[in-house]
């Protein structure tokens, strides 16, 4: 779920705070994708005449097809990707766990009575609301962007928690994903729709934190108490407050505990045990490994191990996916591009109200036009 009505929000209030644009734009940026979240788009738009893409054993493979691809895509753009894992979920969030369950319990019977009917626009759309991103299609994924020389992270909690944390460490430049919790994990950027397919045409959303702290006129702690009562993962929101109330409520009082103080709660009635306090600690102290520690090699891509993995049982293109490794290759050892932010290097104000300051970077001049040693190409960030 992500935050509830958040995009919308920053869209209506902060527009500034979001920018357009075309995946060519990040060339040289490392980029962090939350994996699950990608899979789950790949299981759902890529298809075959209406049906998932299987093996000869009839296992799903559309995870397989989609990652491949479209890595294959980021990379020949400059990307350098990074794949994030969600690890065990924290304890909060088994509610929201058992609500999926159960509006995935509610699907299958609602295409069970579709199947019967003959409704083939209601079997499809019944058959989306069961897509469920499975361990199995995660171990899966590993080995393939293993061949495919990209490297990902196993994160111990929550995937975008991990981003956040390698994109305020410098060592990333933004978080890749559908859900805006990253905002409220910290990560000062997040892409939305880079990992989407090309059918859907739509184009990349770049949303800057700092720029929608200062357009919000909010601090980031009070940011999160906001994201708190728009409802999230963790706890439910206030029955009758939306998205208008919520902000206004932040912007009169600063933080939660000052707004239920002030709250008719005949109105607005909330729970004794309402859990804010536990949401935002996981918001400001989430479980993630140390990004120092964190290794990220790009190798060369295994063409060998790649067509032995994809093709035979699993029913790849055999001259398709020698033709991906080699632009993998290719694309790994293109001759290093500077970007113009590699010259002058533009840092956000500690203050949202104070405009950006830039910095001359004399090592990236030195650099100019030198060959790349061992990554992608584009600059090291």
């Amino acid at each position: 779920m992500g935050i509830l009505g958040l995009s919308k929000l920053i869209a209506d209030i902060a527009p500034a705070a979001v920018k357009e644009n075309e995946i060519k734009n990040y060339f040289g940026r490392k980029v962090a994708i939350d994996a699950s979240m990608s899979l789950y788009q790949f299981l759902i738009a890529v298809r075959s005449e209406g049906a998932q893409l299987t093996d000869s054993a009839g296992e799903t493979t559309s995870h397989l097809m989609g990652t491949f691809y479209r890595t294959i895509r980021l990379v020949e753009n400059g990307i350098k990707p990074v794949y994030v894992f969600d690890g065990k979920p924290p304890e909060m969030k088994s509610g929201e766990l058992n609500k999926r369950a159960e509006r995935r319990e509610e699907a299958q019977k609602a295409l069970q009575q579709a199947e019967e009917a003959g409704d083939a626009e209601n079997i499809d759309k019944f058959n989306r609301r069961l897509v469920k991103v499975t361990k199995h299609h995660g171990e899966q994924c590993k080995t393939l962007l293993k061949l495919m020389g990209v490297p990902f992270i196993d994160a111990p909690c929550e995937a975008e928690a991990q981003c956040a944390a390698m994109v305020k460490s410098g060592k990333i430049y933004a978080t890749a994903t559908e859900d805006m919790d990253a905002l409220t994990f910290g990560s000062s950027v997040l892409l939305r729709h880079m990992t989407f397919s090309e059918a859907r045409k739509m184009p990349i959303q770049e949303f800057h934190l700092s720029r929608v702290l200062e357009e919000l006129e909010l601090s980031q702690d009070e940011f999160i108490d906001l994201c708190i009562l728009l409802g999230c993962d963790y706890c439910d929101s206030i029955r009758g407050i939306g998205p208008k109330r919520a902000i206004d409520l932040i912007k009169q009082h600063r933080n939660i505990e000052t707004i239920l103080k002030n709250l008719d709660k005949n109105k607005y009635p909330v729970s004794e045990d309402w859990p804010y306090k536990e949401a935002r600690r996981l918001f400001i102290t989430p479980e993630v490994a140390d990004p120092e520690t964190v290794e990220m090699k790009w190798t060369e891509p295994d063409e060998e191990g790649l067509v032995k993995y994809l093709c035979g049982d699993k029913n790849f293109n055999e001259d398709r996916v020698r033709n991906g490794a080699k632009k993998l290759a290719k694309a790994r050892s293109g001759t290093t591009q500077g970007r113009l932010d590699s010259f002058f290097k533009v840092l956000p104000s500690a203050n949202p109200g104070q405009k950006r300051k830039s910095e001359d970077s004399k090592a990236a001049t030195t650099k100019k036009g030198k060959k790349g040693g061992g990554g992608f190409r584009g600059r090291p960030k």
